[in-house]
């Protein structure tokens, strides 16, 4: 009975964190959608609208995913000139986080 309550509690947190983790990656995906969707692929799939923006789904092999919050924080710079600088604030950088880790391919 005691193996059987701890195993519900273990199973309780780890949905409970899953779900948290997928409202991050949801508001993630949001704040892509309107803020970074118009150059690049921000999905699992497709080509990104502006050819030197990469797709997001591939940053992993560019960037470690959790390096970014560090330039998410201090403000975006990019070497093609029609990205205008993001400065997002921590709880931002936790949902964008979430979102690149849910779609590295």
């Amino acid at each position: 009975m005691r193996r059987l309550a701890l195993l519900c509690l273990v199973l309780a947190c780890a949905s409970a964190t899953a779900l948290a983790q997928s409202g991050r990656a949801q508001r993630g995906l949001t704040f892509a959608q309107t803020n970074c969707s118009q150059c690049h692929a921000i999905g699992r799939f497709g080509d990104s609208p502006i050819p030197e923006a990469p797709p997001f789904r591939t940053l992993h092999t560019r960037y470690p995913i959790e390096d970014l919050a560090e330039a998410f924080a201090e403000g975006i710079t990019t070497g093609h000139p029609s990205m205008p600088q993001f400065q997002l604030d921590p709880a931002q950088i936790n949902d964008l986080i979430a979102y690149l880790n849910s779609i590295q391919g």
